[in-house]
């Protein structure tokens, strides 16, 4: 990070505690991570089960996982995947759906800025939607850990990597995962965690808004602009209504 740490008092003045980044706090992240990571792993296991499907080797389908750590853009990447491998789709496909990351940071600069640089892109790179909301209820609460993001983003990245190797391995043994609703455990364990923003009728504007614009924009865009118009159309609406 550019900016040079603010002080405890600043942190203050700012409205946002002062964070502490200790092995301590990465094993607390970890812990607390750890029931939240199972969930993610049905998913994984969904993705491990299509990847090999459409061709990769177990081998690169573990990989993609460990390196991309984004579940809906991987998934859409092995959907387009092919012989030769379209690289400019895969790319701009994935890179659109991921955008929504740009907005999850910000939420959490705040804290992170507080950090040393390695400590704050270490911790990105391996958080994901489950637990950037696990990690950002952390920080609102008033917890000083700032490790917790990188502790449960771990936690999470190798039970995605196993649970992909499981999918990929014995992916004919599981069938169809629909079958076992594991293609919906990933939007059902995000949908509990955001539960936890809410904060009363306040909270709804944003949310039915943001719902709106991805449905009306998946209704006549194709591809996954949807994901990057809700997160845009609610973050303006909290903007716009914001009283603060």
């Amino acid at each position: 990070m550019a900016e040079a740490e603010p002080t405890t008092e600043q942190a203050d003045e700012d409205g946002v505690q002062s964070v502490e980044f200790s092995v301590a706090g990465v094993r607390e992240g970890f812990v607390a991570g750890f029931p939240v990571a199972v969930g993610v792993a049905g998913y994984g296991v969904v993705f491990g089960v299509v990847a090999r499907r459409a061709g990769l080797s177990v081998a690169e389908a573990a990989v993609m996982s460990a390196t991309v750590v984004a579940g809906a853009a991987q998934l859409v990447a092995v959907e387009l995947w092919a012989d030769p491998i379209p690289v400019v789709a895969v790319v701009s496909t994935t890179l659109l759906v991921n955008l929504r990351y740009v907005l999850m940071g910000a939420a959490l600069r705040p804290w992170l800025q507080q950090l040393t640089a390695p400590q704050a892109y270490t911790s990105v790179f391996f958080f994901a939607d489950e637990n950037w909301a696990q990690s950002i209820g952390v920080l609102r609460s008033g917890s000083h850990n700032g490790a917790f993001l990188l502790g449960s983003g771990l936690v999470l990245w190798l039970l995605w990597i196993a649970s992909t190797v499981v999918g990929a391995t014995v992916g004919d043994l599981v069938g169809d995962p629909a079958t076992y609703g594991l293609d919906f455990v990933a939007t059902a364990l995000f949908l509990t965690l955001a539960a936890g923003f809410w904060e009363g009728k306040e909270s709804l504007r944003p949310w039915v808004v943001a719902a709106a614009a991805a449905l009306a924009v998946h209704a006549v865009v194709p591809g996954e602009w949807y994901i990057l118009a809700g997160a845009l159309a609610g973050a303006a609406t909290e903007v716009v209504t914001y009283d603060g």
